[in-house]
């Protein structure tokens, strides 16, 4: 049995309606950091392996669980959060249409669409939530592996655990249902466990 503990960065200041301007450098506010050593002081085993997201809000989660245990490995892994558009793609856009193509994109659900060049299409992400599945797969770990990530990344973890038969317009369609159902909180934990067949997930 292979597990896995799927972890939402902290509060992040994009969380709180802070600017940004680069997705990948958004760091955590200070309950963001407290949600992160209060997480660090919660885990009641040693992991067989840490790893986390390159963006720099799951690189600061992680850190007070990687100084904990300075003897678990500790590996940067491609679980970084859905970038469904490049903000250059939205310059001088008035927000009421930048809403009105958000909604025409997920409710026509291509896969492949793309909002600018520095934008992922949603199978993209669709494959990085697969590839992380196999290279857990590859973990040789007694004890769960910590992934630390972020919410949408995670949602597709699920879909893609869910329901393997579905295609990926079929996964798109669905994503938003999802994601209100069961939005992931920060510093949230999801398990997952292979049993030789397929990945669960609640």
């Amino acid at each position: 049995m292979i597990r896995a503990i799927f972890i939402r960065h902290g509060q992040s200041t994009a969380n709180i309606g802070l600017p940004t301007k680069n997705f990948a450098e958004v760091p955590l506010t200070e309950l963001g950091w407290e949600q992160a050593r209060t997480l660090a002081a919660r885990w009641e085993f040693t992991p067989g392996l840490i790893a986390a997201s390159p963006f720099l809000r799951t690189q600061q989660t992680a850190q007070p669980t990687v100084a904990r245990f300075p003897d678990v490995p500790v590996e940067t892994w491609p679980v970084y959060e859905f970038t469904f558009w490049d903000p250059a793609h939205w310059s001088g856009s008035e927000p009421k249409d930048m809403m009105h193509e958000v909604d025409r994109y997920w409710n026509e659900a291509d896969p492949e669409e793309r909002f600018g060049g520095g934008a992922e299409s949603f199978g993209m992400m669709l494959a990085r939530a697969e590839d992380t599945f196999r290279r857990l797969e590859a973990v040789h770990a007694e004890t769960p592996v910590l992934v630390f990530t972020h919410g949408h990344f995670i949602q597709s973890l699920r879909l893609t655990a869910l329901h393997p038969e579905w295609s990926a317009h079929e996964k798109m369609r669905g994503f938003r249902a999802l994601d209100d159902k069961r939005w992931v909180q920060n510093t949230e934990l999801v398990p997952a466990e292979f049993d030789g067949t397929r990945w669960k997930m609640d």
